[in-house]
């Protein structure tokens, strides 16, 4: 008989070193910024160490920032309080009281 291995990672989310979903494309989207960011700087003219300084430390404060939401928020903990931001504090009901007191009986269609 023949051993077959089972993929037990269908249906998961996408995982790199701890980090989950969406925390790990904003970890390379802001590392490709940076790097884009140094570049630039390094063709403008600006001093090597200069560069180097500033790549280093945007790159680690990234780094740091991205793990420590991850830690934070959890896997789709982003995603939650972006919808929490978007639901009313309140209701505004300005409708008189009667009005939803009302019974109006449906009528029979056949």
């Amino acid at each position: 008989m023949n051993n077959y291995n089972i993929n037990k990672g269908i249906g998961r989310t996408v995982e790199f070193k701890g980090l989950k979903a969406q925390y790990l494309f904003i970890f390379v989207g802001g590392l490709l910024g940076t790097l884009i960011f140094v570049m630039i700087l390094y063709m403008a003219g600006v001093n090597s160490y200069i560069c180097l300084f500033l790549g280093a430390g945007s790159a680690s404060l990234i780094v740091w920032q991205t793990f420590s939401l991850n830690r934070k928020y959890g896997e789709h903990g982003l995603m939650k309080i972006a919808a929490n931001k978007r639901h009313p504090r309140y209701i505004i009901c300005r409708k008189p009281i009667h009005r939803y007191l009302k019974f109006t009986p449906k009528s029979n269609v056949l």
